[in-house]
This record gives C-alpha cells, structure tokens and sequence, in this order.
C-alpha cells in the first residue's frame, strides 16, 4: 500500500479519498479494494517518515481535508522501488508443507489435500472468469491483473497434477 499511494502522489497532490477512488478505477474489481481507514492510517506513516507532507485544506460548509505531495525523499523512495524487482519464489508454500507434513502426522490424506486444493483452485479460476466478463473492457490494467492471477493459478493447477501423479507412484 506505501509505495501505491507514493505512485498516487508522484502525479500531484490529492487528498486520502481521490487515492481509494484511483486505486479502485485503475486496478478493478479484481484486486482487493483498499479500506479507506488503512489509507489513511499509511498515509499517516508515510508522512511520520518524511515521504510526504500532508496540508490542512479549508473547506467551506464541511470539515478541513488534508491534501498530500510527494517529498524529494519520497520521490526517491518510489524510485528505488521500481528499481528493485519483485522477488516471490514460493518456496515457502502453506500448501506444500501440509503436503509433505501430511503422511508424518496420520492427520490427512495428500490425493485428498491436492483434491481440495484444485477444487479451490477452480473455484478462484471461475471467479476470476466472471470478474474478467464484468470488468470495463477499456480497463487494460484490470484486464492484465485478472489474466496474470489466472495464468498463476493455471501453473499451480498443472503442478498440483505433478505432485498427484508422483506421489501415486509413492503408494
């Protein structure tokens, strides 16, 4: 959330509402929506860090908004983020460990932990299907949000099938 609001900010001032309302319209219906509280709460500690500035703005008949822009440090900040590339292995999967833990325990059966996995697995895929159907089809970040966590599910779905056959073999 830091370094979205950042990227907000990098383009103008705006206020903790307008960020909710942009993330939502570029992102879509796919991406979790932010809560307007946890904005808040980040933009507050990425003013305390010195990454923003925050001005109160009068307002006339309602209450004073505070108006954000980007520091120099945060400028910097944003552009040691793009620098750096996103480092995710899945090495440390929830799932596999209940898979490879499974036989040690008595517990669990590992065909029926992967058959609940690709059920849920589905189950995401069909979602994300119709979230892709009802997006505004103009929305081209939304649409490659969609399309890459279905491609990632589609991988998890072909290993699942890899850790079925050769555990099948095991038995």
């Amino acid at each position: 959330m830091r370094q979205s609001l950042l990227a907000l900010l990098a383009r103008g001032p705006a206020h903790g509402y307008e960020l909710k309302q942009d993330l939502e319209q570029l992102l879509g219906s796919a991406y979790p929506q932010p809560n307007v509280g946890q904005i808040y709460v980040t933009l507050g500690r990425l003013e305390k860090s010195g990454l923003i500035e925050g001005e109160d703005v009068e307002q006339a008949g309602r209450p004073n908004k505070k108006v954000y822009h980007l520091t120099d440090a945060g400028r910097e900040a944003l552009r040691a983020w793009f620098g750096e590339t996103a480092d995710e292995p899945r090495v440390r999967d929830e799932f596999f460990m209940k898979l490879a833990l499974a036989p040690q325990t008595g517990l669990a059966d590992r065909i029926a932990l992967i058959n609940r996995q690709r059920r849920q697995y589905l189950n995401t895929m069909r979602q994300l299907s119709k979230l892709a159907a009802a997006e505004d089809r103009d929305n081209r970040v939304a649409h490659l949000l969609i399309e890459g966590a279905m491609l990632h599910l589609q991988a998890d779905l072909d290993w699942l099938e890899r850790c079925q056959e050769e555990l099948e073999e095991l038995e």
